[in-house]
């Protein structure tokens, strides 16, 4: 059976740490805790589960806080978790069966990490990470914000889930960094410019985004995924700004990295059907209902536009059209997803009688603004 060194960097979470270390106490033989300037009682509650606390002088540096917390392990694999991660009981059993069942030749173990939840507790959102990682392979972190471990070798995709359970979060912290470098003047890598991109997109700072994102794509180094996000994220901008032509260039432009993702046919589909162009909007709502999610796909995951949504918009979009019959079919794939869905149940109270009714089509009564579409954004 392997052991396991459980590495993590924290600051200031009184909140959430003992509820991580709790969840993972008994399913590793060491934690090393690196503290990067709390000036609460974090570290005082650490002590409760570990002696070994290393401080860490914080030089805005993500990854060299993490790969010195990596150097002071000494078992045969590194867990990585923050403080407001958490491993579910389901999650927890699956962990201990996979430290007795591990092939020893594994260098690196993925597993999902489930970012959000709907309010009956299903995934919204998710992505892979790499987790699990062989200690004396000496993997390494990158980048100083929104870091990643770059790993090779033989790597075991698992269906154990880590789930991160916000409390609270500097919402500035990160683009405060970039700012900083970027006022030094220092050369940001594809990366840097992808992810300050994105802390310039989620500020509302659209077109300085839009300049960053395109910086990026441009220097044609970028991770396939990060491309697509990339193409997104750009028609999200364009899209805030009023410019649905732009938008649109950029969907179609993703599709030149990879096969067509599901949210990003949900894009497409969000822009005909706000034009007032239901036929076009089907279009691009029918090829996302048929794409599969896929299995140990790395980037993120919109799970909504991968299952339910693009079934209650064809709803919306063959109730405009008149076809009631196909809108009610649409509404109730919807449902094998979502049952609860305010929108899939008054789409059901409000075409049930249509599809009953053959001359529903000519009721003077009907109009079709009363079938809902989804309140949700197709952006991941």
């Amino acid at each position: 059976m392997i052991e396991i060194s459980l590495c993590m960097i924290v600051k200031n979470a009184p909140d959430t740490i003992a509820r991580c270390l709790d969840s993972v106490r008994d399913l590793v033989e060491e934690m090393v805790i690196v503290d990067t300037g709390s000036t609460d009682n974090t570290k005082q509650t650490i002590r409760h589960y570990t002696d070994k606390i290393v401080d860490f002088d914080w030089i805005d540096d993500f990854a060299a806080a993490r790969n010195f917390a990596f150097s002071h392990a000494a078992k045969d694999y590194i867990l990585w978790l923050d403080a407001d991660d958490i491993l579910l009981d389901q999650d927890r059993a699956k962990l201990r069966l996979l430290k007795e069942t591990l092939a020893p030749s594994v260098d690196s173990v993925t597993m999902h990490y489930n970012l959000a939840f709907d309010e009956t507790g299903n995934v919204t959102t998710s992505l892979r990470r790499n987790r699990l990682v062989r200690r004396q392979n000496h993997f390494r972190w990158h980048g100083v914000v929104h870091e990643y471990l770059e790993v090779v070798g033989n790597i075991f995709h698992s269906d154990i889930a880590v789930t991160h359970a916000n409390l609270r979060h500097d919402p500035d912290r990160n683009i405060k960094i970039y700012e900083k470098r970027n006022a030094r003047g220092e050369e940001f890598s594809p990366r840097d410019l992808f992810y300050y991109a994105n802390e310039l997109c989620d500020h509302g700072k659209y077109r300085r985004a839009i300049q960053y994102y395109v910086k990026f794509l441009a220097t044609n180094r970028g991770w396939v995924e990060d491309n697509i996000s990339a193409c997104a994220r750009l028609a999200d901008c364009f899209c805030e700004l009023g410019d649905v032509e732009q938008a649109r260039r950029y969907i179609v432009k993703s599709f030149r990295y990879d096969a067509p993702r599901a949210d990003l046919c949900c894009r497409m589909g969000y822009i005909y059907l706000h034009q007032g162009d239901p036929q076009k909007a089907l279009a691009w709502y029918k090829i996302a209902a048929q794409l599969e999610m896929p299995k140990s796909f790395m980037g993120m995951l919109n799970h909504a536009c991968w299952t339910w949504l693009p079934h209650l918009q064809l709803c919306v979009c063959y109730s405009q059209l008149g076809e009631y019959r196909l809108a009610y079919t649409h509404n109730e794939l919807a449902a094998q997803f979502v049952p609860d869905h305010p929108s899939v149940l008054h789409n059901r109270r409000f075409l049930t009688p249509l599809v009953q009714n053959h001359t529903a089509e000519v009721d003077a009564n009907f109009s079709p603004a009363r079938v809902q579409e989804s309140c949700e954004s197709p952006t991941s």
